[in-house]
């Protein structure tokens, strides 16, 4: 139990699957906080019990309440230390603890990560796909057209794009995938990571697809969907549009003429319009 310490939050990291992966600093605050706000305690319970851990769980997910929520934060305030955890890895990557640690901040109630586990993290460490820009969109909607309509929007996206998704629901989101993105589009799914059946499947879009259609096992587990973000479009302004674009910019406003120019050439307004501006004189 904490005693005659500064009231504090902690959020920590749990393993994804093997339990070695639990950092010492980890077990240190879970021993030692005066509760655990669990995601689910039937499920955090054996991890604590792996590992001797006695602290008194507590529930708390996304349905919890306000009351809950405002429990938790009376604790706090009365000076104890709390730790928050999830049923794997680290708190808040599409899992709650959102408002807690905020109502807890605007609170000026100190919170403290203990960084670990991360099923995205891992995944794109492995996924051998460019990991200097990327784009984490967790769980996509689990009705068709919202996926859809989803995944049209991040059609155009450059940065590696990374997704959780539920293993009943990954056949139909790699087919919207390939739709959508094209069957050529690289892409790799992890899942079960760090566990027994661990695997990597990556190809093109249409190849893991084809892959999780003929294996059932590959339609069971924890999943990340990686995807390769799309080519940048080069813009290119030909000598034609260069003279279409002059002669509506003798007769039109800078935005018009970007405008109906873009409606004429195909080309994007935003670049005709820099264009545009470029041939002013300084």
């Amino acid at each position: 139990m904490a005693t005659n310490a500064e009231p504090c939050l902690y959020i920590v990291a749990t393993p994804i699957g093997n339990l070695a992966d639990i950092s010492q600093r980890a077990l240190e605050v879970l021993a030692q906080v005066d509760r655990i706000a669990a995601e689910d305690t039937r499920h955090s319970a054996r991890l604590c019990q792996h590992f001797g851990i006695d602290t008194p769980l507590v529930a708390y997910h996304d349905h919890s309440d306000e009351h809950k929520t405002q429990a938790l934060l009376d604790a706090l305030a009365t000076g104890q230390q709390l730790a928050l955890i999830s049923d794997a890895g680290t708190p808040l990557i599409s899992d709650p603890g959102y408002r807690l640690v905020k109502l807890a901040r605007d609170a000026g109630i100190k919170v403290v990560p203990v960084p670990g586990a991360c099923a995205m993290a891992a995944a794109l460490s492995v996924a051998g796909l460019p990991s200097n820009r990327f784009c984490f969109e967790g769980f996509l909607p689990a009705k068709a057209g919202a996926r859809s309509r989803a995944l049209a929007e991040l059609a155009k996206e450059t940065r590696t794009l990374i997704f959780y998704e539920a293993p009943h629901r990954i056949e139909d989101c790699l087919a919207d995938m390939v739709a959508t993105f094209g069957f050529e589009r690289e892409l790799v799914l992890a899942r079960e990571l760090t566990k027994t059946f661990e695997t990597l499947l990556a190809g093109s879009a249409a190849e893991v697809l084809a892959q999780v259609r003929a294996d059932p096992n590959q339609r069971k587990g924890e999943m990340v969907i990686l995807v390769h973000g799309a080519e940048p479009v080069v813009d290119t302004i030909e000598p034609e549009a260069e003279r279409i674009m002059e002669c509506l910019l003798a007769e039109l406003s800078l935005k018009q003429a970007a405008s109906l120019g873009a409606e004429i050439t195909g080309l994007r307004k935003k670049v005709l319009y820099q264009w545009a501006l470029d041939q002013k004189p300084d």
